[in-house]
């Protein structure tokens, strides 16, 4: 009895719900364009802050978004804060004399005790 009731389903390959009922959330689309002009859609959520670049998904380059008349969108950079290196912080704690007398202070210290070690121990 129960052979019959399966025959002809294939299990786990189709799905028994339908999309009746179903309500999708507000989407908007974005369109990207890359160096090489070539442009892709990314759907995003209705309230989600579109990004100024995306990744393209076929060819990986970086591409800028698009405005509605299709030209690409200006993006405001005064507010962005260039990172700091850990050399620019090191240069704003000491003087480069202090530095180069510290690192021959360290220099000295290390070849010494190179010098103290025994051979194979």
């Amino acid at each position: 009895m129960a052979d019959r009731s399966l025959r002809g389903m294939r299990l786990g390959s189709q799905s028994l719900q339908s999309e009746e009922g179903v309500e999708f959330s507000p989407r908007k689309k974005a369109v990207y364009q890359t160096t090489d002009g070539a442009t892709f859609d990314v759907v995003f959520a209705a309230e989600a802050e579109i990004p100024d670049s995306w990744q393209s998904p076929k060819s990986g380059q970086e591409g800028l978004l698009l405005s509605a008349d299709g030209k690409p969108v200006d993006i405001d950079r005064g507010d962005v804060k260039v990172p700091r290196t850990h050399w620019d912080m090191l240069l704003e704690r000491r003087t480069r004399p202090e530095l180069e007398e510290l690192l021959q202070e360290r220099l000295d210290y290390l070849r010494a005790r190179k010098g103290q070690q025994k051979i194979g121990a």
